[in-house]
């Protein structure tokens, strides 16, 4: 019985309506792939790829239209390819899922790309300034008021590090946090007398697409205590849609647990020589 059943269905052709959603679902996949690849390796320019990232969207929500218009010819016609328009269904929303969400924090938070904890004299880019320079890149210039306002609006928190250490042993603990997160280390100057200023310059990368995101750092002493400052900037686009505030709030809150750390480790003691042993008294006979 579910054979003579099944058989008028099985005879029945596939939509192509589905076919075609299905396979551009997966060239979808293939346009996204190759432009992440494009960017983390430099392959090209940024808008070419940018132009093939986005065109790999717009073919997404084509599969979709195509799913809906193929969903629609089943109903009526009876005929088969279920089964592929749900793949492409859950390979489209697999590609559009992560772009939605930016989208919406594009829309919820400021369109600023630098932030820093000192805003009226934020840590300098001079090694990466060179790297800043390339059609389509932000300036290495502080973004200034309008961004500090923004800031100081969205994310209240991020303020100056002021560490009960020497600044020795606060550069030191930055800079394994910066090799410890694989920034990429471009400029690095430990503080050195008169003034005893450290600074580091790195390239941090974004998750997924691997955008260049260029942070500086800078240690200076307090008394016998240190101040820290981060400054992490986007390289491109108007907006960093909170990368780069999360880059700063995530290493001040594992700066200050270091710190802490290490200011409650004992001081080493440096071991006493035993007092040297008085010469043997010679008797005389």
């Amino acid at each position: 019985m579910a054979r003579r059943i099944s058989a008028p269905y099985q005879t029945e052709p596939v939509s192509s309506l589905a076919t075609w959603a299905r396979n551009l679902a997966v060239f979808a996949v293939v346009a996204v792939v190759v432009s992440i690849i494009i960017v983390r390796f430099d392959f090209l320019e940024m808008k070419p790829a940018l132009a093939t990232f986005f065109g790999g969207l717009a073919i997404a929500g084509l599969s979709i239209l195509f799913g809906l218009a193929g969903f629609a010819a089943i109903w009526q016609n009876g005929s088969r390819g279920m089964a592929r328009i749900l793949l492409a269904f859950l390979i489209d929303g697999a590609i559009l899922a992560y772009p939605a969400y930016q989208a919406l924090l594009y829309r919820k938070l400021p369109h600023i790309y630098d932030i820093t904890t000192d805003p009226i004299d934020p840590p300098r880019f001079d090694a990466l300034s060179r790297l800043r320079t390339g059609d389509g890149t932000n300036t290495a210039v502080y973004a200034g008021l309008y961004s500090a306002e923004q800031q100081r609006q969205f994310y209240p928190d991020i303020e100056p590090i002021e560490l009960e250490i020497p600044v020795d042993r606060a550069y030191a603990i930055a800079r394994q946090l910066v090799i410890k997160r694989k920034w990429t280390i471009i400029d690095e100057r430990e503080p050195q007398p008169p003034r005893r200023i450290g600074r580091i310059e790195a390239v941090a990368r974004t998750p997924i697409m691997g955008f260049r995101e260029d942070v500086s750092i800078r240690v200076v002493p307090d008394g016998d205590d240190s101040r820290v400052d981060i400054r992490s900037a986007s390289r491109y686009f108007d907006s960093d849609l909170g990368s780069n505030a999360a880059r700063v709030t995530k290493f001040i809150d594992d700066l200050n647990t270091a710190a802490d750390a290490d200011a409650l480790k004992p001081a080493k003691k440096t071991p006493v020589a035993p007092p040297p042993k008085p010469p043997a008294k010679t008797v005389k006979k």
